[in-house]
């Protein structure tokens, strides 16, 4: 299956971006960058741009909120946008989320274009029309389903992420071919992961993506499949988060993979040979995090998951790697349990 037109892989990003804005012809234009990408990122592209303002916002997690929105809502509002402008973001989730949660909502909604700079914004949060922001310490409680016009995928930017951030990346890639591909999965798992194919990589898990989210856009059914690893993960997030000590989003994700493989074993979905090989290999690349020593503390935290229903913990789990299902009752002991293993495990 092919990618849309509207999401390009692309060798020359400024290029594809020159291009699409001639042919828009938009009335005004802005962009937004992190710190990060205003320095590393937004260069590459500044020079193919007709005049426009940058906005900035902080890097990392802990500004992924409605404060942050303000911000960047009051510099819309002081540039005079119109429904007929289009923000441009360069960063990785964090922006792309955000950025794409204010421009759906501002005046009730402008265009907006994503140019995601980390391997996770590549392999998954810029595809997908998920937009929105954490409340509190809970992850993405406030968001909408929009599209961007165009999402420019380049592996350039790769090159100037640091090694952790690359990384973090990788544990969205490792997903997608866990739920799709089992052969890809025995391919990442014989070679360690900084010397990875990454172009191929960021193309099949944007296709892989894309195909669930066209045949699901709004999460009712298939698409739950792409939350495998982020029930327990998005919960061990938000629990370094409230700690004062951010993860990034990859490293929660790896631990939870581990954990809820450990939990499709004790449903019987899959070995517990591959349990311990999905185990072996996202420790060797991630490590192991220092979880509390009450799992419980952990597992609470899945009781506000949004794929939840009726106070029940509903996941995606494996059903034989290459292939998953949806909504799974998950109760307390089992992800207790799956805890348990992962604090027993040994890097």
């Amino acid at each position: 299956m092919m990618l849309p037109d509207h999401i390009r892989v692309s060798a020359w990003p400024e290029n594809d971006l020159s291009e699409f804005l001639v042919k828009r012809k938009y009335a005004q234009l802005a962009v937004l960058t992190d710190e990060n990408t205003k320095t590393h990122c937004y260069p590459r592209v500044k020079d193919s741009l007709p005049q426009h303002r940058v906005i900035t916002i902080p890097a990392g997690e802990q500004a992924k909120t409605i404060e942050t929105c303000m911000h960047v809502w009051h510099a819309m509002t002081d540039q005079a946008l119109d429904r007929h402008s289009v923000l441009i973001i360069i960063g990785g989730g964090v922006a792309g989320d955000l950025g794409g949660f204010c421009a759906s909502t501002f005046k009730r909604g402008i265009d907006f274009i994503l140019i995601p700079t980390t391997l996770l914004a590549m392999a998954d949060a810029s595809v997908g029309g998920k937009v929105g922001v954490d409340f509190g310490y809970y992850k993405n409680q406030i968001g909408v389903f929009r599209e961007p016009v165009l999402t420019i995928l380049s592996t350039v930017f790769l090159n100037t992420l640091p090694e952790r951030e690359l990384r973090s990346g990788f544990a969205e890639v490792i997903k997608h071919a866990l739920i799709s591909d089992k052969p890809l999965w025995d391919v990442i798992r014989g070679k360690p992961w900084q010397t990875q194919e990454w172009s191929r990589l960021v193309q099949h898990s944007a296709t892989l993506k894309w195909q669930v989210v066209e045949q699901d856009p709004h999460e009712k059914g298939l698409r739950k499949i792409l939350n495998a690893g982020h029930t327990i993960g998005h919960a061990v997030e938000t629990y370094y988060l409230a700690k004062g000590q951010p993860l990034l989003h990859g490293e929660a994700v790896a631990a939870g993979l581990i954990c809820e493989s450990k939990i499709a074993a004790q449903k019987g979905l899959i070995t517990v040979q591959e349990v311990q090989e999905i185990s072996t290999y996202l420790l060797a690349a991630f490590g192991k995090l220092n979880l509390p020593e009450r799992p419980e503390e952990i597992a609470q935290l899945c009781y506000q998951d949004k794929k939840n229903k009726d106070n029940k913990v509903l996941m995606a789990l494996l059903n034989g790697i290459g292939r998953a299902r949806w909504d799974v009752e998950v109760s307390m002991a089992e992800m207790v349990d799956s805890l348990t293993y992962y604090g027993s495990l040994h890097t």
